[in-house]
């Protein structure tokens, strides 16, 4: 059997979601039902990948030291609730960087399926923004949005989106665990 993989975005999907960027690991903390939600994705024998824009870093509000503390508790609260990430991916540049690993473009969506040898058509990707569906959907995966985080405004500002939606990461979780 081939591994399957789900993509989760960071903040706003796993996380309480900040204005003003979460800068250190005490500001991060999950969402409720998302360590559950990726402990259910893993006992289905999906391996659950991240990928996130950071631009906190190139704002110069953290450095990658700092992000690399905050992804080790989120790796560990998601291991004490028994699921496990298998990789992050993050984009440290700023909106005006020219970079193509910033959502809304797929460069860190198609880094991940050549690092892995990943069919990208055959894994759902799961974001709060309407940028993470664009990611989703250039790269060619499957995309689902959550409600929490920039959900409900994405919702808002975009009414025709064609896509499964759902309240929390745990839902989707549920439903994606169903499709296999």
């Amino acid at each position: 059997m081939t591994d399957r993989y789900v993509i989760l975005d960071r903040d706003g999907t796993i996380n309480v979601d900040s204005d003003t960027f979460v800068k250190s690991p005490g500001e991060w903390q999950p969402l409720p039902g998302s360590l559950d939600a990726i402990a259910l994705l893993s006992h289905h024998g999906f391996k659950v990948v991240v990928i996130s824009n950071q631009s906190g870093v190139a704002r110069g509000l953290f450095d990658l030291a700092t992000l690399e503390a905050i992804h080790a508790k989120m790796k560990q609260l998601v291991i004490d609730a028994g699921g496990e990430i298998e990789t992050i991916y993050f984009c440290p540049h700023g909106p005006d960087d020219a970079c193509d690993c910033r959502k809304p473009k797929d460069g860190l969506f198609r880094r991940f399926a050549a690092d892995y040898r990943a069919d990208l058509s055959k894994i759902y990707a799961v974001g709060d923004s309407f940028r993470d569906l664009q990611a989703a959907e250039t790269a060619g995966a499957k995309p689902i949005l959550v409600k929490t985080g920039k959900g409900l405004k994405t919702m808002q500002d975009h009414p025709e989106l064609y896509c499964p939606i759902f309240d929390t990461l745990y839902d989707a979780a549920n439903f994606i665990v169903t499709q296999s």
